[in-house]
């Protein structure tokens, strides 16, 4: 099943999830855990109420109550930890379920979270599986085979170069690990993108099954994505691809297929010589994930030949801002060209706004992000961004305006969140409304401290000098 979001909450479980939030955000953390445990045992793929339940387990744990109450609490739930496990065979969704009454009471509890990932697994929940693997790797931190599972879990959600990242981290610290410089080597590997798949898997709106209508294409393609790939396989693919091309010239699945590799093996003008002979044929149609791939490619080659450059040259910075320079006026020209072909895609609206405002056209972005407030996947996104145009004009109210929207259709305290009241209260800053914007940066600090500068806002408003 592909996990959703809020926006695919059926009515009548969206009321339940609006009283659960407004309990969790009460602190009636029992309330709030109960009712989104009524919204996931009616569908468990309601990916915003797991979130919004692993939060409300977490804060009613607080402290956690020190070593002894752990070890009574991982004791006392052993019998569950293995109901749990026999479930998981037959029947997931139920292990799932009773993985969560466990984390009701011990948001921590490893064995629990390791059901929640196998379950999670076996019911194609990728968003679900890495929430568990987070916590699983906080809590042990120096322990690599949960460090590769848990990247590994972010790429299957479609955050490959967070997952990317991680390993980088640890294979800086454990060189010699042999296990995770192969994973590394694997990650680096995967492809990132399928035709018109890769957008839905990061949303959780799809699942690579879901691509493909053909069911022998579509099991075909689970395997080679299920592991990550390694070099030598992205080049058994390529010969197996090139060899079938001789036979089936017009194949434009062969076709794309042999463009991503390329592009994953940074082989960029044999990956774009295919994408043009796809785009010549007339069979290709008007297809916006052409182009798009198109674009991919080409950005790549320019990032590729910026890690090429010799930082220690003379010509360094003029070379650098030359390419820099290039890859900003291809990007754009690029999204304009698709934008005009394509003018009810409201997802290239929104990236077109997004290149505008990294060029300074701000009237241009404004234009275009207004537009793309009408996509749904976009419009969060979109209003954020335009915000922060307003704020590049002074238009301080008009910026207000559109975080508060924006802060009104996120229920869940998120990352996203955070940033739109974060901007929110930098706005109330440049307004000189002092309460106000500390009011936002409240907000933040109650749950995360942590966040950007909020700790020294909040410091110095108490200290009386009032928040800047």
């Amino acid at each position: 099943m592909a996990e959703k979001t809020l926006n695919e909450f059926p009515r009548e479980l969206r009321v339940l999830f609006t009283k659960g939030t407004e309990a969790l955000q009460r602190d009636n953390f029992d309330y709030a855990i109960e009712l989104f445990n009524q919204i996931l045992a009616k569908d468990p793929a309601l990916y915003d109420c797991r979130k919004a339940l692993r939060m409300a387990q977490t804060k009613k744990a607080g402290g956690g109550g020190g070593m002894l109450k752990k070890m009574w609490s991982t004791a006392s739930s052993q019998p569950l930890v293995g109901k749990a496990q026999l479930a998981l065979r037959n029947h997931p969704g139920e292990a799932l379920q009773i993985a969560e009454q466990i984390l009701n009471s011990d948001p921590n509890n490893s064995g629990a979270h390791r059901v929640v990932v196998e379950a999670a697994a076996a019911l194609e929940l990728p968003k679900t599986a890495v929430l568990s693997l987070e916590n699983l790797a906080k809590n042990s931190p120096k322990d690599l085979d949960v460090a590769i599972k848990f990247a590994t879990g972010l790429a299957d959600a479609g955050e490959v170069s967070r997952g990317e990242k991680i390993l980088a981290d640890l294979a800086r610290q454990f060189p010699a690990d042999q296990d995770l410089g192969f994973a590394l080597k694997n990650l680096s590997a995967r492809k990132t993108m399928r035709v018109g798949g890769y957008d839905a898997l990061e949303g959780g709106k799809g699942s690579y099954r879901d691509i493909l209508k053909d069911k022998e294409e579509a099991v075909t393609l689970e395997q080679e994505n299920r592991q990550v790939k390694s070099e030598d396989t992205a080049e058994r693919l390529i010969n197996e691809y090139e060899t079938r091309l001789k036979t089936d010239p017009n194949n434009l699945k062969l076709l794309r297929d042999l463009a991503e590799l390329y592009t994953q093996k940074k082989q960029f003008d044999r990956a774009l010589s295919y994408y043009q002979q796809i785009k010549s044929s007339t069979a290709a149609g008007n297809d916006a994930s052409l182009d798009r791939g198109i674009a991919i490619a080409t950005v790549r080659k320019l990032d590729h030949e910026i890690s090429l450059l010799d930082q220690n040259g003379a010509e360094y910075p003029e070379q650098l801002a030359r390419l820099q320079a290039e890859k900003q006026t291809y990007q754009l020209a690029e999204c304009q060209k698709r934008a005009e072909r394509f003018p009810t895609d409201l997802g290239i609206r929104f990236e077109l706004g997004q290149l505008y405002f990294q060029a300074g056209k701000t009237g241009e972005a404004i234009k275009e992000l207004q537009k793309a407030r009408g996509n749904p996947h976009k419009s969060i996104a979109a209003q954020n961004l335009l915000a922060q145009c307003f704020m590049r004009r002074n238009m301080n109210d008009m910026a207000a305006n559109a975080l508060q929207e924006a802060i009104k259709e996120k229920l869940v305290l998120d990352e996203e969140k955070k940033e739109l009241i974060y901007n929110l209260g930098c706005v109330f800053e440049k307004m000189d409304k002092k309460e106000d914007a500390i009011a936002q940066f409240k907000i933040i600090y109650g749950v995360d401290a942590g966040y950007r500068d909020v700790e020294q806002k909040i410091d110095k408003y108490y200290a009386g000098d009032g928040a800047s």
